[in-house]
């Protein structure tokens, strides 16, 4: 296959929705570099595990995307680990409650650190191999980029400064690098308990009136990595739920 020369990388792929896309892409013939910060073991079990399909086609990087000294680092080991980049898929997202009153500048470095700061600094330092490669950046965004989440300012303000990057790389990088993104709605519920109760007020506010699935978001990175006249669009993965009423989620 022609893809099994081609590498992507994935921020944030030990576990949930990076990993997801790196089963996908590596089912695919990619080589994948994976990254991880502190699930280290979840990382090498699905390296390992993939890398037992098809023997080294998997590499794997650690660092923090928050810290400057550690992007710098990770771009280098990124197109060390192959030899050559195809695509970048900036997914890692810190994501947690900020409610007005309550919020610290530890919060403010965490959450535009992970969701904007790492994608921009990421994509600049990969750009050059990107653009030798006809590549393509995939972000993932938020549906609450663009229609907030109450009590989550700091995070709604990054995701939605990734969209606007996300429209400014798809422009500045144009004709040798497609700049797209993904907004997920509910897809997979947060890792730390969610009540029966929110659960239901969420899935009342979808039209499709059902959680996604991680195959939702696969089959959607695999149409923006394969559409070759597609670039600054934000493709939003919701079953509809952006379409329902007025004003914060």
């Amino acid at each position: 296959m022609q893809t099994q020369q081609k590498v992507i990388f994935i921020s944030g792929s030990a576990k949930r929705l990076g990993a997801a896309i790196a089963r996908f892409l590596h089912q695919q013939g990619y080589r994948i570099v994976l990254h991880c910060q502190h699930s280290l073991d979840d990382a090498r079990t699905l390296q390992n595990e993939l890398n037992e399909q098809r023997a080294g086609s998997v590499a794997l990087v650690i660092g923090d995307l928050c810290n400057h000294d550690d992007l710098r680092r990770l771009s280098t080991e990124i197109l060390a680990a192959f030899g050559r980049l195809d695509g970048l898929i900036n997914n890692a997202s810190g994501f947690y409650p900020t409610p007005v009153g309550h919020i610290e500048e530890q919060d403010w470095n965490n959450l535009m650190g992970s969701n904007a700061m790492a994608p921009l600094f990421l994509s600049q330092a990969l750009s050059g191999e990107l653009k030798r490669r006809q590549g393509t950046i995939i972000n993932m965004v938020d549906i609450h980029a663009m229609r907030p989440l109450q009590q989550h300012t700091v995070y709604c303000m990054a995701k939605a400064a990734l969209v606007n990057m996300t429209e400014s790389l798809a422009v500045e990088l144009a004709p040798d690098v497609r700049v797209n993104a993904i907004a997920p709605g509910a897809i997979l519920w947060p890792s730390s308990e969610v009540p029966e109760q929110q659960k239901h007020d969420v899935l009342e506010k979808v039209p499709m009136q059902r959680l996604g699935d991680t195959d939702d978001i696969t089959e959607a990175v695999n149409f923006l990595i394969n559409a070759n006249y597609v670039t600054g669009q934000i493709l939003k993965v919701d079953g509809g739920r952006s379409l329902s009423g007025n004003g914060p989620f």
